[in-house]
């Protein structure tokens, strides 16, 4: 995570980094935003799903707070995907 934002508020980019990069370094790749002081819970966190999962693929290492994160997010994300989707009526 990348602390961004003014001082009292405070707007986090989650990134892809290399670990020998200085902190606050460059980025390799934006993955989403936290925002705390959104107050609807929903709209907090936003994050590419298929990008993360390239990058823990690959073999990247997620942050402690990062990974909190992910976790409440993406089992929340993989419930929506596997509930199946409303039968559409036929049309002939």
């Amino acid at each position: 995570m990348k602390r961004m934002g003014r001082k009292h508020r405070p707007y986090f980019r989650i990134v892809a980094i290399d670990s020998r990069q200085p902190n606050g370094g460059r980025a390799l790749e934006d993955l989403g935003t936290y925002d705390p002081m959104i107050k609807d819970k929903e709209k907090r966190l936003t994050l590419k799903t298929d990008r993360i999962r390239y990058w823990m693929s690959v073999g990247a290492l997620a942050s402690e707070k990062v990974q909190v994160m992910l976790t409440k997010y993406l089992k929340k994300f993989e419930e929506l995907a596997a509930q199946p989707a409303a039968a559409e009526p036929a049309t002939s």
